[in-house]
This record gives C-alpha cells, structure tokens and sequence, in this order.
C-alpha cells in the first residue's frame, strides 16, 4: 500500500490549494477544485461510480457495503484539501528522502530551513522510513493531503479485496478547513452516515477525542480626531487607544507562552487610522467556562482602558467558531474505542490526545455526525519545514481498513 499512498500524495501536494479568509466565496479559491477534480478522476477508476465534485468543491463517494450483515452504521472518512493561507503553498516541490538516518535534513530552496532533530524528537521513530519534505520555500501540504491520499489509497485496498467484508462508507473531502469554514456547506443528509472520523492528526499512533473551543473577538474602537496642530486635550487617538489595549493583554495567556490544557488570548489582527481602529483576536480553550472568561477579561481590559479616553467609544464582537467535540463524542464511546482497537491491529500502540486546535470533525459533531480524528502522519504543519514519513500514511490508510473491518464485525 506504501507506494500508492505516497505516489497519490506526491501528486497532490503540486496542486496549489491555499484557502482564502479574505474570499467571501465557498470555496473561498477556485484553485481548491483543481484537486477535487483528480481525487474524482482517481476514486471513478477505483471503481467508485457515484464519486463526484459539487458546486462548492466537496468531493462525495460511496463504497457499497459488501456484509450481508444490514445493521452496520455507516462510516464517513473524512479530509480536507486546502492548505493553510499562513505560508505559500504555491509551486511545491516535494523531496522524499529514503531510509532516513536519522540526521538534520536540509532543504534544497533554502538553505536556512533545515528540518532539525533537537525540535523534531519524533524523527527518532522514523529512523529507516521515507520522509517527505517540501523544498523548504512553500509549505508541503500534508495538513491535509496526506488525509486524502490514505483514504483514496484504503478505498482502492477494500475494492481490490472484496473478501474484506464491511458495511457502506462515505467518503468527503472538504474545502476551506484551515479558514473555518470547511463544512459550512456540507449536506450531511447526502452524505447520511451516522459516525465519522477525520484523517487530520499528526503522530502515528495517535487518536483524538477532543479539541478546543473557539471563539473570535472582534474590538472597533471610535476615537476622536482632529488636526494635530490643535489636538492638545482634544484628540483621542484611536490608534493609541488600541496599542494600550494590546499592552495590557497577560504574558502567559498568548499561544506562545501556554501548552498542554492552557488556553489563550491571540490576536490576530490590528488596522487603524486616528479616529477607527479594530482589533481581532482568537480565544481558545477546553471549556466553555474558560472560553467565556477570557473573554470578559478581554472586555475588561478594554474597559478600563477606554476610560482614559471619555471622548472615545468601542463595540467588542464575540462570534462563535467551534466547540470541543469531546462533549459530542463521549455520548458515543465506541468511536473512539474501535479507533483504539483499530490502531492497535495496524500495529501501533494508540495514544490518546486533546487537539491545541480544531478539525472539520468538531462542527461535524454538533452539526449531527459525532466524528473523532485520527493521525495523518505529518509533523510540523502550516510552515516550511513540514514532513511526513511514507510508512506513516501506510499505517493511517491501514487503520482506515481495520476500523472498516470492525464496525462490520460487531455490528
């Protein structure tokens, strides 16, 4: 299975699909469907007859159950085909270095992104796998098409293996994941399965049943402007007013200074003139009782800066993104367990892990698919020096058929 996985990948990582946050379209760039068109292509010669792209780049498909059994759920596999905005995704090349050694591995584009071990401790394990790399100028892209190449490579194992009895899958590749809007406009009575798992992980081995919680916060402040050559003990500067707000945010609540259960205070964005400034900022935490009070500290902060400026009025804007699916899926534990079992099978041992993040299978959990997710292998991601190991996809597509294998046997 090895060599498709990784063929399927290496022709698809070429592909440009960076999402857009800016584009108010789904999907967000037309360049996503690029990809979308070949995984179609590629299931229909598999042998999936019902596998096509709709309007707003999802790719649907079916594998027919082949059980005699009538009582097994049906199973949704899930990826997403968008790469992250936070760096170039355009002309990849990717390099795959054989039976690795287990030293720094330089990038041929650039010779100051090197892959180091010291910050890479999981290259230890990898030791004789094949590693794949990008040039070191874009990012590679296996957040998330080594998701898809496993599923298109299992899929094509279980047609070509009928003796393998399972119940029916679905399969859906989404758009726009790494923007939040990845199932936005999925149609889960088409899709109609009843649990569902994305390939979105890093380390294999790995499962996991929750994520954070999300909210955005959006801050305009309306200050008073007027010509600085008269401004004294008039002007209200709205620029200022939000730099003093930044200032005052806590040291050991940003993304760079917590890990592990610890949430943040993030912002992501600030633009002004001297009378209108805004602020955007992303909040993250377990639960929602942590989400909610770090954003009324927010607003605090915001307060009692404001109230050096009485000329000077804000508005402070809280949208909802997504919510820990772990409340979701610990109604349904089996997910998680014949994920476990799965992984075991295909030879690992499985560890259990909280996402510093979310997937498509968060909204997908309180939209009405309880969806937990599992490893995709790759290390590193949203930045240049992302890799992922040829045996790892292997063993992800591998877990794809046992979890196939098990929701038929205990049905």
């Amino acid at each position: 299975m090895a060599t498709s996985v990784t063929d399927r990948f290496l022709r698809y990582v070429v592909i440009d699909t960076q999402s857009d946050a800016k584009s108010s379209t789904q999907p967000s760039t037309e360049k996503q469907k690029n990809l979308g068109r070949l995984v179609v292509e590629e299931l229909l010669e598999i042998g999936i007859s019902d596998a096509h792209l709709d309007e707003h780049g999802y790719v649907y498909a079916t594998i027919p159950s082949n059980t005699a059994k009538n009582n097994v759920p049906v199973i949704c596999f899930c990826a997403h085909m968008d790469t992250a905005p936070d760096f170039s995704g355009t002309n990849v090349k990717p390099q795959v270095v054989r039976n690795y050694q287990g030293a720094d591995i330089p990038l041929p584009g650039d010779p100051s992104q090197i892959i180091r071990v010291v910050e890479n401790q999981v290259l230890k394990d990898l030791i004789g796998n094949d590693i794949i790399t990008s040039d070191g100028t874009t990012l590679l892209g296996a957040d998330d098409k080594a998701g898809i190449a496993e599923i298109v490579a299992a899929t094509e194992f279980l047609i070509n293996n009928p003796d393998i009895k399972h119940g029916t899958i679905r399969i859906l590749f989404t758009t726009d994941e790494e923007i939040g809007r990845g199932v936005n406009k999925v149609d889960l009575k088409k899709l109609g399965a009843d649990f569902g798992y994305t390939m979105d992980g890093e380390t294999a081995g790995t499962i996991e049943d929750e994520t954070f919680s999300a909210d955005a916060v959006e801050i305009t402040i309306k200050g008073v402007a007027i010509h600085p050559g008269f401004a004294y003990g008039k002007m209200e500067n709205a620029i200022r007013i939000a730099g003093a707000v930044i200032a005052r945010l806590p040291k050991d609540m940003a993304p760079e200074t917590t890990k592990g259960r610890d949430g943040f205070i993030h912002p992501t964005g600030v633009s002004g003139v001297m009378e209108k400034a805004t602020l955007s900022f992303i909040i993250r935490d377990f639960t929602e009782d942590g989400l909610k009070s770090k954003e009324a500290l927010l607003e605090k902060i915001t307060k009692e800066v404001m109230e050096g400026y009485p000329g000077s009025s804000y508005t402070f804007t809280v949208k909802e993104q997504y919510r820990n699916m772990k409340v979701v899926l610990d109604r349904h534990p089996e997910i998680v367990d014949y994920a476990v079992e799965a992984i075991r099978r295909a030879g690992m041992t499985p560890v259990r892990g909280s996402i510093r993040g979310g997937t498509d299978g968060s909204r997908l959990s309180f939209m009405g698919l309880p969806c937990a997710n599992i490893f995709a292998g790759g290390h590193a991601f949203h930045s240049p020096l992302e890799f992922v190991s040829s045996q790892d996809m292997e063993k992800a597509a591998k877990t794809i058929v046992e979890l196939a294998k098990l929701w038929e046997e205990r049905a």
